[in-house]
């Protein structure tokens, strides 16, 4: 175990510009992981890059410290300039042994993330270490780590309540929203195409809402979530004129001032006086504060939703603790994984060794003995001889394995 090494270029230690650096193409991946696998004489190796993090899992006896880490990744990249040196001698994290083992369960399960008890992470190492081993450069000891991995993260998120409560800004409007009961047939006004409201959409259809017109400065972003939610899409210009009125509007723009005044709203109600949705997910609002004060409104915003998010993020925080018994005891699995492996590494020549003696027994050493034996005899003879040939193999594996794990050599 103390062959496997880890070095990891995160948020915790470098700006989410400076790890932009460390991201290659998926044309250009292969061709840097097998340089660098040839030129570091790594054994194995397995590259994981999301948006706020790359790291490098590989197995190697070369002694890590920073000036290994520079060499490793200026060899993975040789565009990284002097100015870049600081960031690369001093910011990257270097794990190896059983510290190596530790961080990465603590990153499948999500307790290394931006946000702690997020489940995507838990894909992302995966989808990783599929990548590298169709890659081929994969072996056997990282194998058994992703595999423990993959089962340690599974067990985090279903045996502690560390990804029960929401964080994330859509995934709590749509909670709100939906504790207001609204009908699947619901009008939805959403002003913006952006990635805030693209995944609220999302989450809307999925949960089977399907009446949808979109407004959008650009006409073609509109269109393309209209494509995706079977919906209207029109340009932000012509909001003032619609008349169709609406059940709940969605809203999230990059506007720096108010994008629906008192009068469009007024005007988008065209003459409704029911309690509506108004779901702003703008900073600053997109919503006129003076709609709030003449108007029925259940009003939905960032602040509000934060407030919830960070009440969240505290208790999920709270289960750190349990998440640390299920790692450490995970951790000490995989190291008894790791003693009966090396056992079967070590003792693999050991059937092959014990069919050759047997052959050699047989086909030269008591040949004449044997030709002299009837059928009968010699079928015996062989039955014998495979029945020994079979114990004689389990046994010296059986006491390797009990050697190898013996805590007290």
């Amino acid at each position: 175990m103390d062959r496997l090494k880890v070095i990891a270029i995160t948020h915790k230690t470098v700006d989410l510009h400076e790890i932009g650096k460390f991201h290659v193409s998926d044309e250009e991946v292969k061709e840097h992981l097998h340089h660098l696998k040839s030129q570091m004489k790594l054994d194995e190796l397995m590259y994981l890059s999301t948006c706020n993090r790359v790291e490098f899992v590989f197995v190697t006896d070369e002694e890590l410290n920073s000036d290994f880490s520079v060499r490793f990744l200026k060899t993975f990249k040789k565009e990284f300039s002097v100015v870049e040196d600081e960031i690369l001698q001093n910011q990257v994290q270097l794990f190896d042994g059983a510290e190596a083992v530790r961080h990465i369960y603590n990153v499948a399960s999500s307790i290394d993330s931006v946000v702690v008890g997020e489940r995507e992470i838990i894909t992302q190492v995966r989808n990783a270490y599929e990548n590298s081993k169709k890659m081929e450069l994969t072996g056997d000891l990282i194998r058994i780590l992703m595999r423990t991995t993959i089962e340690t993260a599974k067990k985090v998120y279903t045996e502690t309540q560390i990804a029960t409560r929401p964080v994330s800004v859509v995934s709590l409007a749509y909670k709100k929203l939906k504790e207001l009961h609204v009908k699947l047939d619901a009008r939805f006004l959403i002003i913006g195409a952006g990635q805030t409201n693209n995944l609220m959409a999302k989450f809307l259809k999925k949960h089977g809402f399907k009446n949808f017109t979109i407004f959008n400065r650009s006409l073609p972003n509109a269109e393309l979530l209209a494509k995706e939610l079977n919906g209207k899409a029109e340009k932000l210009s012509e909001l003032q004129n619609y008349k169709n009125g609406f059940d709940v509007i969605l809203t999230c723009t990059a506007a720096a001032e108010h994008i629906i005044s008192a009068d469009l709203y007024r005007s988008l109600l065209n003459g409704e006086t029911d309690k509506k949705i108004i779901i702003d997910l703008s900073v600053p609002t997109d919503t006129d504060p003076q709609i709030l004060q003449i108007n029925k409104v259940h009003f939905i915003d960032v602040a509000a939703i934060q407030a919830i998010a960070n009440e969240n993020m505290a208790e999920r925080k709270k289960e750190l603790n349990a998440v640390n018994v299920i790692i450490d005891e995970a951790i000490i699995n995989f190291t008894g994984m790791q003693r009966v492996r090396k056992a079967e590494l070590a003792m693999s020549f050991v059937p092959q060794q014990v069919k050759q003696i047997k052959e050699t027994a047989v086909n030269e050493v008591f040949a004449k003995e044997i030709d002299t034996m009837d059928e009968n005899a010699k079928a015996v003879l062989e039955k014998v001889l495979a029945y020994m040939e079979k114990k004689y193999i389990s046994v010296p594996m059986k006491m390797a394995k009990e050697v190898l794990l013996d805590d007290t050599i």
